[in-house]
Parts: structure tokens; sequence; C-alpha cells
């Protein structure tokens, strides 16, 4: 048996099919020669491996894949080890507003610390970031912690945020119950996705109270949030890290305090090496100052 070829079966499994495989390699490969070589080491077992479309492993690519995994993924680790060396590579995901506002700081810190450090940023839609360590597309990430966690998924809270609705300050609300009394709420909502997990857990919190308030305008971020409540377009389902931070000029800050709070912190899959942790804890710092501790 060619240990090449299960490397290349070991891409294919992972990344759910050959082109996939073929763009992450380590090296340099073309697709027809993983095709190809693939197709060797079925030969060489006598079965099949997966099924090519859709894909989908078969029984044996599934155990095959499950001996192999632990390996290949625990390379990198052993290799820094076996050199003496620290992890200096850390890929990390989250949304636009942390990369944006918490990164930066985080990261200076931690380079502080470990002066070779390089790093990546990536971004999704909700509930990506499970998805993505699974996948072995970062090793950490910061993001909301509602819901279960996947199989081998592990985290650490970080801080819990408050949602509260932002007004335009002449638009008369000044409490939240002035909102779930009326019988049609007259502004309009501004919100992210619906596939966002604060905004299904405040659907689900108004559909209690027997009150309908969905979207009139999606947006990809809290900033354009804020920005079209200042605009005057109506009012805004944001998160509130710091109470005692006033709301931006020209609005009112309304705080859902009945409401479930949201949970936010660091995931990543399985033991953490010596610079996860040390980016958790430079967060968890991070976390202490935006909340004003």
């Amino acid at each position: 048996m060619n240990v090449h070829h299960l490397e290349l079966f070991y891409y294919v499994a992972r990344h759910g099919g050959v082109s996939a495989a073929a763009r992450h390699m380590p090296y340099g490969i073309q697709q027809p020669a993983v095709s190809a070589q693939i197709i060797q080491l079925e030969d060489s077992l006598g079965t099949t491996l997966f099924h090519r479309r859709p894909f989908s492993l078969t029984k044996s690519g599934e155990g095959l894949y499950a001996h192999l995994r632990p390996f290949f993924e625990g390379l990198p680790e052993v290799t820094a080890r076996l050199r003496g060396q620290h992890p200096v590579h850390l890929r990390i995901g989250a949304p636009e507003t942390v990369q944006r506002e918490y990164l930066p700081r985080i990261l200076g810190r931690l380079k502080r610390r470990f002066p070779q450090m390089h790093f990546t940023l990536a971004t999704g839609k909700a509930d990506w970031l499970e998805q993505a360590l699974l996948s072995q597309e970062i090793d950490i990430g910061l993001g909301s912690l509602l819901g279960k966690r996947s199989a081998g998924v592990r985290h650490k809270e970080l801080l819990r945020v408050e949602m509260s609705l932002l007004v335009p300050a002449k638009s008369g609300y000044t409490k939240a119950a002035s909102f779930w009394e009326r019988d049609r709420i007259d502004l309009p909502l501004i919100a992210l996705c619906e596939e966002e997990p604060v905004c299904r857990l405040f659907q689900a919190e108004l559909a209690q109270r027997k009150v309908e308030w969905f979207p009139s305008l999606e947006v990809p971020n809290q900033e354009l949030i804020v920005h079209y409540v200042i605009q005057g377009f109506g009012a805004g389902l944001t998160l509130t890290p710091n109470p005692h931070v006033p709301a931006p000029g020209g609005t009112r800050r309304i705080p859902l305090t009945d409401f479930p709070v949201i949970p936010y912190g660091a995931l990543w899959l399985g033991n953490p090496n010596e610079l996860q942790l040390a980016f958790t804890e430079e967060a968890t710092a991070e976390a202490r100052l935006a909340q004003g501790r």
C-alpha cells in the first residue's frame, strides 16, 4: 500500500471530493493525478472508498478515514515538537465585527508573546464556525455559543452580551414595554439576517409575547444596523457588550433586560496547543476590557 495514496485519500475525505482535495493539498498536484492515484489505492484494496456523485464515503472509506485522520491531523504538532519549536501559524475564524473591533488588540498582544507567529483570518455566516473547525479550515474561532456543540468541539465562554434595541432619539420609544404594548409596532426593524443566532432567539422571545415584528431591513453587520438607525430608518436589534458605553448621538439604547443574554466565546477542536491557549487567554482579557471590568 502506497502511503502517498493514503495521504491523498485523507484529503479527499476531509474536503469532500477530489477537486477540493487538490485545492487544499500542501503541495502542488492536479486533479487528474489525484483521481488516478485514488483509483490505484482502491484497486490495491479491492474496494470502493467513496461515491463520486454526489460525494459520500462508503463504509470502507469511513473506516479508513477514521484510522488515518488522527495521524495526519496530528502531524503539524508532532513536527513542531520534534523540532523544538512553538506553533507559529494560527487560522482564526470570527465575525467581521470581531475582526475589526477586537482582534487587532488580541493579536498585537499575542504577537509580543510569539514574535514568529503569523495568522490568517476567515469569516462566514451563522453556524459556520463549527463546520470550519470540523473540516480543519480554521484552528480557533470566536463566536456565539448558543446551541449544542458538535462532538469534539470544545469552548470557553468569554462574555455574555445583552440584546438591546437602538432607536432614533426622537422616536418616542423609551422602554421595551412600549413596543410590546402596541397592537402594531410602527418602527421598521433593522437586524442581521434571520439565520443569525441572535435573530432567531429574538424572534422566539417575541413569539412567546405574541408579538409579530419581523425585519424590514437585513444587513450583514452591527455597524450597518447602527448607521441606518442614526439615519432614522427604524429600530435596530443590537448587542451591547458594555452597557455603560453611551448610545451613538441621535439614538437611544433600550436594553432588553428580560430577554436571554447571548454567550460568546472561543471554540477549538480537540486538545489546544500552546498558541491556541495563549490566544484564548488574550481573548479573555479583551472580553473583560469590552465589558469595562
